[in-house]
């Protein structure tokens, strides 16, 4: 693959999301990622596999979904950070970071992946923008269903 084609279905991103929930209770509820799609309107199935994998389906406002294989890579709750691997329609990893923040956590996600869905990838320089634009809304909903999984005590 050629330097050219891999940056084209790179993606890197970066959120950032501040809750009013102590960090423990927030890393308690991301650990648990069977739980997210009560909480997170995107993220539609999750079936576990193993201890330590499991299935996952996404869709956010474009109409296609991506379903990947994640395997966890860090568990550290001293340190705040769930780490996995990804592998399927999109391969990479991803990581959660908890920390203490003002009036409650603040929490980084950030995400390093290649997109592997044949569709995805015919479609990668025009509809990049719009892939872009379909992962901040995801995080978005995310950050505001998780607020509100949190507000429920």
């Amino acid at each position: 693959m050629s330097d050219w084609s891999g940056r084209l279905h790179r993606y890197r991103f970066r959120s950032e999301w501040l809750l009013p929930a102590p960090p423990t209770v927030v890393y308690a509820v991301l650990e648990r990622a069977e739980a997210y799609p009560r909480w997170w309107p995107q993220v539609r199935e999750v079936t576990q596999v193993d201890d330590r994998t499991g299935q996952a389906r996404f869709r956010s406002w474009l109409p296609y979904d991506l379903t990947v294989m994640v395997t966890e890579r860090t568990r550290d709750p001293g340190t705040g950070v769930l780490e996995v691997t990804l592998a399927g329609d999109m391969g990479g990893w991803a990581r959660w970071t908890v920390r203490p923040g003002h009036g409650g956590t603040r929490v980084v996600f950030e995400q390093d992946v290649e997109v592997r869905k044949p569709l995805l990838r015919r479609l990668a320089l025009p509809g990049r923008p719009l892939f872009r634009l379909n992962h901040a809304l995801m995080m978005r909903a995310g950050r505001r269903g998780l607020a509100a999984w949190l507000a429920r005590g």
